[in-house]
């Protein structure tokens, strides 16, 4: 049984319309910018991080809070370091998604390196699908287009809220995917892996209270952690392996690492707290890259909980 693709979207002429053209202005200028050297964009790509200090005052103290709660062991000024090579980061993220969206191959070849094939390969010859367990890295747009040139995937999709960047967010993402499904269309990737194909899942993001445990993250004790990561792995066809992106001086470096042994155990607090250490390991490649301006601990082991970030 195969999976339900999200539907293409077609262009439409409401997007010349003026409520669009901020919209048009935005994707020329990044556009432009991505044919310039990557030298000079990653010079840009840092300005952008710190414009984010003065424009996203929200998104910076919650990796700065991020950071506090994670690494209490380094001094305050080690912190604002990380903090601050965290916000050129992001900066950079913005140019990389242009990047993954509009570079030719030549470009990106130019730029990629892949760790841990074989760790693929060795799952596909058992003519089973591959579950990959990614983090959020800010890199992570540039990332799949990357893997894709080898390993089109299968992805979970979440269409944006603009029409004319939905538009253009999937066609830039579909340069990479093999195909994509709808974020809620649990089947559907259950369905892909069983197919035979590589899917990608980010555990390490907040889901809420719903089918989750209360796990150690870094310094943090009691982190809402998904148990979805084990649905996949015990329902579908699959192993697993975990991928992180991380960029390096000569460009980008996807590595693949081996799966757990005994995975799914049975016992799902001791398998997500496995994923978060492994999670971990794979933060600390480079963890000025990580997306700390998430709210990664806004649930609480007691609704009535204090915020951790108030």
């Amino acid at each position: 049984m195969s999976a339900k693709k999200v539907v293409a979207p077609e262009f439409e002429i409401e997007f010349l319309l003026p409520k669009y053209w901020l919209t048009w202005l935005s994707i020329f200028i990044l556009y432009s910018i991505s044919w310039l050297p990557y030298k000079l964009q990653i010079y840009i790509g840092k300005l952008l991080g710190r414009l984010l200090k003065v424009v996203a005052k929200k998104r910076y103290h919650i990796a700065k809070r991020n950071i506090e709660l994670c690494f209490p062991e380094l001094s305050e000024q080690q912190q604002a370091a990380m903090l601050k090579a965290n916000l050129d980061n992001a900066g950079l993220a913005i140019l990389e998604t242009s990047m993954g969206w509009w570079w030719p191959s030549w470009r990106v070849n130019g730029v990629a390196e892949f760790e841990g094939r074989e760790h693929i390969e060795a799952i596909l010859a058992k003519g089973k699908g591959v579950l990959a367990y990614a983090i959020h890295n800010m890199n992570l747009e540039f990332a799949c287009r990357i893997l894709g040139r080898e390993y089109p995937s299968v992805v979970f999709y979440r269409k944006h809220n603009n029409r004319l960047m939905e538009y253009m967010q999937y066609y830039g993402r579909n340069r990479a995917n093999k195909y994509m499904v709808h974020k809620r269309n649990v089947r559907g990737l259950i369905h892909a892996l069983d197919d035979g194909e590589l899917c990608i899942y980010l555990p390490d993001q907040d889901y809420g209270r719903t089918r989750c445990e209360f796990t150690p993250f870094f310094a943090v004790n009691d982190m809402a952690t998904t148990k979805g990561s084990l649905l996949f792995a015990e329902q579908a066809n699959c192993e697993t392996i975990f991928l992180v992106s991380i960029r390096t001086p000569k460009g980008y470096k996807i590595i693949a690492l081996p799966g757990l042994e005994n995975f799914p155990s049975g016992d799902d607090k001791y398998d997500v707290t496995r994923i978060n250490k492994m999670i971990e390991k794979m933060v600390m490649l480079a963890p000025e890259q990580y997306l700390w301006m998430h709210k990664r601990f806004k649930t609480r082991p007691n609704a009535d909980d204090p915020s951790l970030y108030d």
